[in-house]
């Protein structure tokens, strides 16, 4: 199995072209491929897919080290990308691919950035689980013994967005832990810790469900930066610092698509018997 190392802002995957070899990775076969001391190492392992729908032009799955398939994820969207256009399976400057539960488009900029418009953020997601202790804010909920103030929204995949006071003092894996596997959570969640510095400019470190705190969570910064502007407390368009490096991301509001701006790395090539 030929594959591909890729990583975006220090978030990695493995990438596989199965457009014309049918690849089904059992969840066993996954985690011993994502082991960082025996296997290749990992944060997901994309593959890439032929559509079935004329309106495509691939599609898109993701599975977490754990061997769980999952709904999104933003870096790897921009790893995709680049994957399509370094083995040469496009030479279209704006491409179409559909995932597991919406579209996306991924643009390609000068100064080697990838544009990925995420669709619009849904914030209609907290509506369907049932908590018992909401706020008057529609965007926030309760959770925890303390009682802590997050919000709830989904980028294709679910998040849940703190805002902290400290970033560096923030307990990401602690809290993560908990929020992640709180039973309110069927499907669990991401959680994100939002210091904001200006309104322009966050901070942000990410616990991401199935593997623990990364260098970086594209669609968790998509997230942050959409609980901040409805919230009125971010501009439309924002730097997000990761551990790994910095994002762009712009939001007009509500009935517009937000839109992920960074770039995608290719580390190398290899090829595995599985």
């Amino acid at each position: 199995m030929h594959f591909s190392k890729m990583h975006g802002l220090g978030n990695d995957f493995m990438v596989i072209n199965c457009i014309e070899n049918n690849f089904f990775p059992l969840s066993h076969t996954i985690k011993k491929l994502s082991n960082r001391h025996t296997g290749i190492g990992f944060d997901q392992l994309l593959l890439v897919e032929k559509s079935n729908n004329p309106l495509f032009d691939f599609n898109y799955k993701i599975f977490n080290a754990n061997g769980n398939e999952v709904e999104q994820c933003g870096n790897g969207a921009r790893c995709f990308g680049l994957f399509l256009l370094l083995k040469g399976l496009t030479n279209k400057k704006k491409i179409f691919v559909s995932t597991k539960t919406r579209k996306l488009i991924i643009e390609f900029m000068p100064d080697n950035m990838i544009k990925v418009n995420m669709d619009e953020p849904d914030f209609k997601y907290y509506k369907l689980l049932s908590f018992q202790n909401k706020l008057d804010d529609p965007f926030s909920i309760k959770l925890l013994k303390d009682n802590l103030i997050c919000s709830v929204i989904s980028i294709g995949n679910p998040h849940c967005v703190i805002k902290v006071q400290c970033i560096k003092n923030a307990p990401v894996n602690i809290i993560g832990e908990n929020i992640e596997k709180n039973p309110i959570f069927p499907e669990k969640i991401n959680v994100g810790f939002m210091e904001i510095i200006k309104k322009n400019y966050i901070k942000l470190r990410v616990y991401e469900r199935d593997v623990g705190e990364t260098q970086s969570c594209g669609s968790g910064a998509c997230a942050a930066v959409a609980v901040g502007i409805a919230q009125k407390i971010l501009s439309n368009s924002v730097q997000v610092k990761l551990l790994g490096g910095k994002l762009i991301i712009q939001w007009k509001g509500f009935g517009h698509p937000l839109y992920m701006i960074g770039p995608a790395k290719h580390i190398y090539d290899g090829y595995i018997y599985i």
